[in-house]
C-alpha cells in the first residue's frame, strides 16, 4: 500500500489527523513530518523531519510518499505562502502523486481575519495548479478553545464577544481527523473542496451548552468589535488579539455559517453538539 505523510505531525490537529489515518490504513503506511521530530516521537509511526522554511529538507523527508496532507501553517499570512509552496514544490520533486490541504472558514474581506483567510485562498489556488490530484477542506472554528477557557468564564461568569447573534460552524480536531483520514484516502474525493464543520450554533446556544454540561450559570455578552478587539489585545498582544475580534467579526457577519460537506467528505454526520457535551459531562463524572 502506498505511504500518506501528514505534516506538523507534532501538533494538535496533524497528530489527531495522523492517529485516524493509522486507525484506517494501519502505522506501517503513515509518516509523520515535523519540523522538530522528537515532538511527535509517541505517535508510534515514523517521523521525519518537515521544517516547512527547508523546500531541500521536504523533499527528502518525502521520497517514496503518494498522498501528502499540508497543515496550513501558523507564521504571519505572507510567509506562509511561501512556507507552504516549498511543501507543494517539495513533494512535486519527490513525485507525490495527490495534496491534501487544510484550509479555513472565514470573512474573505472586512476583518482583520480576512489577510490569514486571503493566505489560504491563494494556497488553496496552488494546490489547484499544482498539476497533482488534490482535496482541499476548509475548517470550522474550533470548540475546544472555549472547553479549555471555562475557567476564566467561570471566574468572569460570562462569554463576552463581538459575535452577537451570528451562528458559528464549529468542529473538534477529532472531527476534523476522521474526515481528512478520508480524504487522504479515497480517490472519489479528489477535486472537491469541502467546509468542514458541525451543525452551526450561536454564542447564546455554546452558552446554554456549557452551563448544562459543567453546572456554571454563565451569561452571553455582546460586544462591540472595537471594545472587543481592545478587550482581546490587552490579552493576547496586539497581533493574536486583533485576529481572534477578527474570527468573531466574521461569526457577527455570518461568513461562519455555511453549507456543511462533512458527511460527504467523512461518511457520515458530524457529532451532534449535544452528544459532544454529553460525552464531556460523562468524562467529568
Amino acid at each position: 500500500m502506498a505511504k500518506i505523510a501528514v505534516t506538523a505531525a507534532s501538533g494538535h490537529l496533524g497528530g489527531e489527523i495522523v492517529k485516524a489515518v493509522v486507525d484506517l490504513i494501519g502505522s506501517n503506511h503513515v509518516i509523520g513530518l515535523a519540523r522538530t521530530p522528537e515532538n511527535a516521537a509517541s505517535l508510534g509511526v515514523e517521523i521525519r523531519p518537515g521544517d516547512y522554511e527547508s523546500r531541500e529538507q521536504l523533499e527528502n523527508s518525502l521520497a517514496g510518499i503518494e498522498t501528502v496532507l499540508l497543515v496550513s501553517g501558523m507564521d504571519d499570512p505572507a510567509k506562509r505562502i511561501e512556507q507552504h509552496r516549498n511543501v507543494i514544490e517539495a513533494a512535486k520533486a519527490a513525485g507525490v502523486r495527490k495534496l491534501v490541504y487544510t484550509s479555513v472558514q472565514g470573512a474573505e474581506q472586512g476583518t482583520a481575519f480576512s489577510p490569514i483567510v486571503h493566505s489560504n485562498r491563494q494556497t488553496e489556488q496552488d494546490v489547484r495548479e499544482s498539476g497533482l490530484d488534490w482535496v482541499i477542506g476548509r475548517n470550522g472554528i474550533y470548540i475546544e478553545p472555549d472547553i479549555d477557557y471555562l475557567d476564566t468564564y467561570r471566574t468572569q461568569g460570562e462569554i463576552a464577544n463581538c459575535a452577537g447573534d451570528g451562528k458559528c460552524g464549529y468542529t473538534t480536531r477529532p472531527e476534523l481527523a476522521a474526515a481528512y483520514a478520508h480524504l487522504l484516502t479515497e480517490s472519489k474525493h479528489n477535486g472537491q473542496t469541502y467546509n468542514l464543520h458541525g451543525e452551526p450554533i450561536t454564542q447564546q446556544q455554546l452558552t446554554h451548552f456549557l452551563n448544562e454540561t459543567f453546572g456554571t450559570d454563565l451569561k452571553y455578552r455582546s460586544m462591540s468589535v472595537e471594545e472587543y478587539r481592545q478587550d482581546r489585545i490587552a490579552e493576547l498582544g496586539d497581533f493574536i488579539g486583533t485576529v481572534i475580534a477578527g474570527i468573531y467579526e466574521g461569526i457577527r457577519n455570518g461568513a461562519l455559517n455555511n453549507e456543511s460537506h462533512f458527511a460527504q467528505a467523512a461518511g457520515r454526520e458530524h457529532q451532534s453538539w449535544t452528544t459532544y457535551f454529553d460525552n464531556l459531562a460523562t468524562t467529568r463524572r
